[in-house]
């Protein structure tokens, strides 16, 4: 086929020369080729195109090292500057430095120094949003003991039946009826408190078992306590009894779910839940059986 040269290619139709060649023993000089003008130098910084992949990469030229050189005193490229990463150490969260709110999350440490138990049983009638919150990482075994053990000497004047019983009996018969009644409601109390404090605990609480199980013991004898003393003189049977029972009932609900919200970092709704065992014992038990 006519018009068709072997040869003709890129460069087409321009002559083709050909590199000198240096006499033989001797090398050529490194650089750039025979026959090529030398290419220019970028500056130090300036974008150049690679010759493997093609892609723009940054090469520098300065001391030989290799590593970009600061400029006006100012590095652009340190750690935390943008393309730029910063080393951590192992075990170390580079996301959370310590001022992120963490929702559901408990107090890293106590709030506040124990409370003294004049202040404490004081604190949990008057300000009780505070003392919860306070006394939920300590211990209260003595307070809650001694409470509960008093309460349970008046609970037995709580009922009708029992109250005549232990006022006509004998000193002799009528102490062990008072001391069995009050070890009674310290066990009570005390599994009531586990129960709600197991309860919190599978709703997603992280409060501790012992001020829990102390905080609802001293709530349900606190609240109570009232009622008993007027129930001492007038008898459970009275109507001005049985209303003050039912306002002292709702007023231990109130405080045993603001204890456990608190205590266990909960909203209100779960801890009314975890709660509820508990003041359903202390309305059937209790409260019921003076009504």
């Amino acid at each position: 086929m006519a018009g068709f040269r072997i040869g003709r290619g890129r460069d087409n139709g321009a002559p083709h020369t050909r590199p000198q060649q240096p006499p033989y023993g001797q090398q050529a000089p490194q650089g750039q080729p025979y026959g090529y003008p030398p290419a220019p130098q970028p500056h130090p910084g300036q974008w150049t195109q690679g010759g493997s992949g093609g892609y723009d990469e940054p090469e520098y030229f300065g001391d030989g090292s290799g590593a970009p050189q600061p400029q006006g005193g100012h590095d652009p490229y340190a750690a935390n500057n943008p393309g730029h990463t910063q080393a951590f150490s192992v075990g170390e969260d580079p996301y959370n430095q310590g001022g992120t709110y963490r929702a559901g999350s408990a107090p890293a440490g106590p709030v506040g120094p124990r409370l003294h138990w004049k202040e404490l049983l004081k604190g949990i009638l008057l300000s009780p949003k505070q003392t919860f919150l306070q006394m939920r990482d300590y211990t209260m075994w003595g307070p809650a003991l001694v409470v509960t053990f008093l309460y349970g000497l008046l609970a037995v004047f709580g009922f009708e039946g029992a109250r005549k019983d232990a006022i006509n009996a004998t000193l002799s018969n009528a102490i062990p009826i008072v001391l069995i009644t009050a070890v009674a409601m310290v066990l009570s109390a005390f599994v009531l408190g586990v129960v709600t404090h197991a309860l919190a605990r599978q709703l997603g609480g992280d409060g501790a078992w012992q001020p829990t199980v102390g905080l609802s013991m001293l709530i349900m004898s606190l609240t109570d306590a009232p009622r008993l003393v007027v129930a001492m003189f007038f008898g459970g049977d009275a109507s001005f009894v049985q209303l003050l029972g039912w306002a002292t009932w709702v007023a231990a609900g109130a405080l045993l779910t603001l204890m456990v919200s608190r205590s266990h970092d909960l909203p209100w709704p779960k801890a009314l839940g975890a709660s509820a065992i508990q003041l359903i014992a202390l309305l059937s038990i209790v409260k019921l059986g003076t009504f």
